[in-house]
């Protein structure tokens, strides 16, 4: 298989119609929890990615029973701390750090050790973050300096703890909150905002939990060692994943798309709130509430004109995986763009700032990049027409996409490498793209 895919022309103009994979977050969500339920759960519309299937894999790998067709997925749930699962068990989480740092959380009262491994990306990335809160319960770690490979011992009596997570990351509350199941009494999160699908979940399934919202924190208290009911779920489409057909369209010529079904959770749809910042139009339709998650359609056409932005902090998690698309519009924007503040996206698949920065620089945009700061230069009238080759950057597949985006929407002949990175959260990307006009 060839793994570079060359684009030599921006795309024609299109009007289409398309529906997205389900959402990768809520993906790995429902598997994970639906393995502590006490009954056999169902999820349409599962995301067929790596980064599941690598979910899916792990949890046979505990013992639990998950059956897979093309249409649907089944957990048989084994109930809290059921696990059962051979001496020296070994997980591979893959590229997702989703899974490796909330599966964490589900392991805290095991009986036996388990490695946790991944890829070459994944090994780079920082777990002190979730070791740190998860020794507080009582569980045991070996790992290389804070990062993969990781060996987790449980504890049999799980303690409840008070944490105070001051990053604003969804997976280490997410893995707390998991983990706090297994103890008898309150876990107290002071959180900083973050995406909220686990909430949800818990709320849905009358896990009991309450959450006091502030300002700038969320106040989470999780009472554990309740029973999980099964967790039957239709899946909506993945928000980032639709990130990269809205810009697309906007940045093409006399386009139009609407995409169905869209995961709208306040919590994820910063890059919606800082398009309109920038004057981007999107209309909305068909909206409404499924088990606490907002769906709905999106419509979305060409637009000549892009304002800068002083991209307001408060959106930086709420918009964390779209980063690269949103630098993306600054470059074609009507002055000067700025963002702060963005260390988490250097904690990402690829040091996903830096990159940014790179690209930017390949294309022709300038642009100052601080340590956790970027300042893009826009250019409403820009084109590209020379040769730009992406490679070594750590298969990740936000990278890739964004520079496809960028080739078929701003012109140049563009040699991108690891076409196989979108496996990892899209594999249907490149042909979505061709429905709606990818000649490759």
């Amino acid at each position: 298989m060839n793994k570079i895919l060359t684009i030599k022309n921006t795309i024609k103009p299109f009007k289409k119609t398309i529906s997205i994979e389900g959402d990768k977050s809520i993906s790995i969500r429902w598997a994970l929890i639906a393995s502590q339920s006490e009954g056999k759960s169902t999820a349409l519309n599962l995301l067929r990615s790596e980064d599941v299937m690598s979910t899916i894999e792990c949890l046979r790998r505990l013992g639990v029973k998950v059956y897979l067709s093309k249409k649907i997925c089944k957990i048989q749930g084994v109930g809290l701390n059921g696990f059962n699962f051979k001496k020296n068990c070994v997980l591979n989480a893959g590229n997702s750090g989703t899974l490796a740092r909330l599966i964490l959380g589900l392991l805290i009262h095991t009986k036996k050790k388990i490695k946790i491994i991944g890829d070459k990306s994944l090994s780079k990335r920082d777990f002190n973050r979730v070791i740190e809160p998860l020794e507080k319960f009582g569980a045991k770690f070996n790992s290389n300096s804070g990062k993969l490979p990781i060996t987790i011992m449980g504890t049999n009596n799980p303690k409840p703890i008070n944490f105070y997570e001051k990053k604003g990351s969804a997976q280490i509350k997410s893995s707390i909150m998991l983990a706090a199941l297994n103890t008898k009494n309150t876990t107290t999160i002071r959180a900083k905002k973050s995406r909220n699908h686990t909430e949800l979940f818990f709320k849905y399934l009358k896990i009991p939990f309450k959450i006091k919202k502030m300002k700038k924190f969320d106040i989470i208290k999780i009472n554990g060692g309740s029973k999980i009911i099964k967790l039957d779920y239709r899946i909506p489409s993945d928000i980032s994943s639709s990130a990269f057909f809205i810009v697309l369209t906007v940045l093409s010529k006399n386009s139009e798309l609407k995409i169905k079904n869209v995961n709208m959770n306040s919590s994820r749809i910063g890059i919606i709130k800082i398009l309109k910042l920038m004057g981007i139009n999107l209309k909305f339709s068909n909206l409404r509430t499924y088990n606490g998650e907002k769906v709905s359609d999106i419509f979305v056409k060409s637009q000549n004109k892009i304002k800068s932005i002083n991209c307001p902090e408060s959106l930086n998690s709420a918009s964390i995986d779209e980063f690269l698309l949103i630098f993306l519009l600054a470059a074609r924007a009507n002055g000067i763009s700025y963002f702060k503040n963005l260390s988490e996206l250097n904690e990402k698949e690829s040091p996903r700032l830096k990159w940014g920065s790179k690209l930017l620089n390949l294309m022709g945009v300038k642009n100052t990049l601080t340590k956790n700061n970027i300042k893009i230069f826009g250019n409403p009238d820009l084109k590209i027409d020379k040769k730009i080759v992406i490679k070594d950057f750590l298969k990740d597949h936000r990278v890739f996409m964004t520079s496809v985006i960028a080739a078929l929407s701003l012109g140049g002949e563009w040699k991108i490498s690891d076409k196989d990175s979108i496996n990892t959260s899209f594999p249907s990307f490149l042909s979505k793209l061709r429905e709606i006009g990818l000649k490759s």
